[in-house]
């Protein structure tokens, strides 16, 4: 969904969301905001005819947004001046732009509402699920990139920096970076946004990279192995120690499949075993 070159900031990441939101539900007024301590600040807005929807602050539990917040699910209205359903905190900013059809999403994740999209039109305006929808899903695909942006970024707080990393890692470091490693693959491979999933390839290059452990030229074979990249989802996961219905778990796959993925790497590698193709594969610099 998102182009990852202008996803700099959670600014850029909402702005484009709310331009998708539009976009997709083909309502004249978008807007949203992510929540900044204990309310959410609307910072995101398009198609607006006025300024009225400028500084806009949502407190769970007050006016729609704040509903949809706080019950977890999308709430809306056709008469949101008149609706008897939900506080009139905001109708200054709501009513100033004129808007009469309302349709308010919370952006969930791990079950907390992170922040709020709007979708909103002067007249009255049926909302049904050909509107609900693809709002909805707008909402999940931006909740999905905060999520993964957050886990990325508390994995690589943990590692160490090629600037300061020591000559060997602790048995514990590796093992951290090891995990690291593993679970961004198995994010990765549930990802259908390509672009995103190659940001998350040069983070796990970077993971490559930190671990030493590459063979030297001197050293490396005439022939090179290349392996797919659900062969080293699986390798990944089966240096964890994960049984093959562990790994299936763990990458959505059939249990023979991954029993598969393992054969032909086992194959590719000249191995016997899985742990002497996970060595293989970390001695040619294809795990950490």
């Amino acid at each position: 969904m998102y182009p990852m070159e202008t996803m700099g900031t959670d600014a850029q990441l909402l702005s484009y969301a709310v331009r998708e939101l539009a976009r997709r539900t083909r309502f004249p007024v978008a807007f949203g905001g992510l929540l900044d301590g204990n309310s959410v600040a609307v910072t995101a807005i398009i198609g607006n005819r006025t300024r009225s929807l400028e500084g806009l602050r949502v407190q769970p539990q007050r006016g729609l947004g704040g509903r949809a917040m706080t019950e977890l699910r999308p709430r809306m209205t056709h008469d949101y001046g008149s609706s008897q359903l939900i506080t009139h905190d905001y109708d200054g900013f709501v009513l100033g732009e004129g808007l009469r059809t309302l349709l308010a999403i919370p952006v969930i994740v791990g079950g907390r509402s992170r922040g709020v999209l709007y979708a909103g039109a002067w007249a009255e305006t049926p909302v049904g699920d050909l509107s609900t929808a693809p709002a909805v899903q707008v909402a999940e695909l931006l909740a999905s990139e905060i999520r993964v942006r957050e886990e990325v970024e508390r994995r690589m707080r943990t590692l160490p920096t090629p600037a300061t990393a020591p000559p060997a890692l602790t048995p514990v470091q590796r093992e951290e970076l090891r995990e690291s490693y593993a679970e961004l693959r198995s994010i990765s491979a549930a990802l259908k946004d390509a672009s995103l999933r190659a940001r998350l390839a040069s983070l796990e290059n970077r993971l490559l990279s930190l671990s030493g452990d590459t063979e030297s030229a001197a050293t490396q074979p005439v022939t090179t192995i290349h392996l797919s990249p659900r062969e080293i989802d699986v390798l990944a996961c089966a240096a964890l120690g994960l049984t093959n219905a562990e790994i299936a778990a763990e990458l959505s796959l059939r249990e023979g499949t991954v029993k598969a993925y393992l054969g032909t790497a086992m194959t590719k590698l000249g191995a016997s075993t899985r742990h002497a193709a996970v060595a293989g594969a970390r001695r040619r610099g294809l795990l950490p």
